[in-house]
């Protein structure tokens, strides 16, 4: 067998076998998530998600709502900009009303708040990063 079909098929089954190089290696960190609804006061609601080394966002909420039936949330896939988060807990953001889920980062313990530059499906938490899924107006 040449060179590089051993190349390839190495490739491949990582590839396919879920976290080798993720959960296994490195194992993963529990995040904070804050769910803070600005326009209704209503009661925020913090949840403990863990994520795997240099994981995504979006895939810790996955996992969240995998193992936590109180913590729902949908998102669209746009084809230019990745994923769109539309509501979670059942309130959905409204182009009528000019209200969406804003991403906020907490960063380190009682750090500064920030405004990422990326959304859910971009965003690698560092840990103690504590995430503020705001829902507020433009």
């Amino acid at each position: 067998m040449s060179l590089i079909m051993v190349s390839f098929l190495s490739t491949a089954l990582l590839l396919l076998v879920p976290g080798i190089l993720t959960e296994k290696e490195h194992g993963s960190n529990p995040i904070n998530l804050t769910i803070v609804n600005s326009i209704s006061n209503a009661p925020n609601e913090t949840y403990s998600a863990d994520i795997v080394f240099r994981g995504i966002l979006l895939g810790a909420m996955r996992r969240l709502q995998q193992t936590n039936a109180d913590f729902k949330f949908t998102c669209t896939e746009n084809f230019n900009y990745g994923p769109f988060l539309e509501s979670v807990n059942g309130v959905a953001g409204n182009n009528a009303e000019h209200t969406y889920w804003e991403l906020l980062v907490q960063t380190g313990k009682n750090g500064s708040v920030i405004r990422p530059d990326v959304g859910i499906g971009c965003y690698i938490p560092e840990p103690n990063d504590h995430i503020i899924l705001n829902f507020t107006k433009w």
